[in-house]
């Protein structure tokens, strides 16, 4: 594969699941140790991502309180919209990171009231430009590259709280594996989230579905709604209408 294929694959990636590892580019791009750290380093020198430990971060999910640059924003902003619609008054509800959220924030009605419980930095500050919501930030030591608050106490402090409605940022869907995800703090405060709520909402564009990560968050039966840019009928979500989840 031509350097060029190589660094299209990694943006991609990146595009699609926020986060690279070195060790799985290698593999699935067959090449040496050596030559996807150059790859990565170009990258980062030419501004294509931000290179930390072990891979690198998309730079349209790496926060800035002024970041306009959203990877399928026109595709984020169509599931904003239909998940605001889930949203009533004086309900208790959970959100995760990534920028999907924070579109669905920004789609939020002025006159809304309730009470929003996030682990996200992020999420949190867009939530405080809120005129009627109240916002509950759950924090621990900080997970630099997800940008939220992740271990033990998180988890505990999840235990205790009972949400009407959780919205859960994917990172990979599959109808057979569930959701999947590549950090084990994420999914271990994800697997938190999803006990503490009577119902789990899954945002995630198309470009996600059919794909798997390492790490199980959880299985498609404990999804209730499913909420993408695509319609309802789409043959991509057929595999999730036949398990009994509800599409929008």
């Amino acid at each position: 594969m031509l350097k060029q294929e190589r660094h299209a694959f990694i943006i991609q990636q990146l595009n699609v699941h926020n986060r690279v590892y070195s060790t799985d580019l290698q593999q699935r791009l067959v090449v040496s140790e050596d030559t996807i750290r150059r790859d990565l380093q170009e990258l980062a020198e030419e501004g294509m991502l931000i290179k930390v430990h072990g891979g690198a971060v998309s730079k349209s999910f790496h926060f800035t309180l002024s970041n306009n640059n959203v990877y399928a924003s026109k595709a984020k902003k169509d599931i904003a919209q239909k998940a605001c619609h889930l949203i009533a008054n004086d309900m208790v509800v959970l959100l995760t990171g990534g920028t999907t959220i924070r579109e669905m924030i920004n789609e939020l009605s002025p006159m809304l009231k309730a009470t929003f419980i996030t682990p996200s930095i992020p999420i949190a500050l867009e939530l405080m430009n809120h005129p009627r919501v109240d916002v509950i930030f759950i924090g621990n030591q900080l997970n630099k590259n997800a940008q939220m608050a992740t271990g033990a106490e998180v988890v505990k402090m999840l235990s205790t709280i009972r949400a009407d409605l959780c919205f859960l940022g994917t990172n990979a869907i599959e109808a057979g594996a569930g959701i999947t995800d590549s950090s084990w703090e994420v999914v271990e405060v994800k697997k938190a989230m999803i006990q503490a709520t009577d119902k789990l909402v899954s945002m995630v564009i198309a470009e996600k579905l059919n794909t798997i990560q390492p790490m199980q968050v959880c299985g498609v039966s404990d999804i209730d709604t499913l909420i993408t840019e695509l319609p309802a009928d789409h043959e991509l979500l057929a595999p999730y209408h036949s398990k009994g989840i509800r599409l929008l």
